[in-house]
């Protein structure tokens, strides 16, 4: 799960159900990309450990190779489609952090994918997706649900022909992953 605060609600809820939540480092900065919030092992609130300030102080730092399967995918965006396209900030985060997962078999294929949006997030034009992306399966607002089924492919990796050279350098875990692909 993102660690952006329109998405703080949903963590919390999940903790409150005693799911375990994965959370990202913010841009990926640490060897230990993900903070794993286990809800047996948090000594505080829901409330408490789903920001990122609680995240960072009561959440636990794993490798990729420490992050359990994952049932759900939460992601934050600007803007969606109903084809299940999205836009995010722009930094590429979310489709890098879902490729690391999915090249660990972390993310299963039919891992769900969703993201909770204002209605007036939800855009009748075309979004453009590009390899890296990452489609929607479902749309969460205030009032409804909406169920997707994206005709767009899923990413199967990291595109390492895509990412600038000083992206790479600036996260460990790609840096690593960069070195041992020479």
């Amino acid at each position: 799960m993102n660690p952006d605060s329109p998405q703080r609600a949903i963590r919390q809820k999940a903790l409150a159900e005693g799911k375990i939540v994965y959370m990202a480092v913010p841009r990926l900065r640490s060897d230990k990309p993900f903070i794993e919030l286990d809800p047996k092992k948090i000594k505080c609130s829901p409330f408490a450990a789903s920001s990122i300030k609680g995240a960072t102080q009561y959440g636990r730092p794993v490798t990729l190779a420490k992050v359990k399967k994952i049932d759900l995918v939460v992601c934050g965006s600007v803007a969606v489609n109903r084809r299940g396209a999205r836009v995010g900030k722009g930094g590429g985060y979310s489709d890098l952090e879902f490729a690391l997962l999915t090249e660990a078999g972390k993310i299963g294929p039919q891992t769900p994918i969703v993201t909770s949006v204002h209605s007036l997030q939800i855009v009748e034009e075309e979004i453009p997706m590009t390899v890296h992306d990452i489609p929607l399966s479902a749309i969460a607002t205030p009032t409804e649900i909406i169920d997707l089924n994206p005709p767009f492919a899923r990413p199967q990796s990291i595109y390492w022909r895509l990412l600038p050279q000083e992206k790479i350098d600036d996260i460990p875990i790609l840096t690593q992953r960069a070195k041992h692909r020479r």
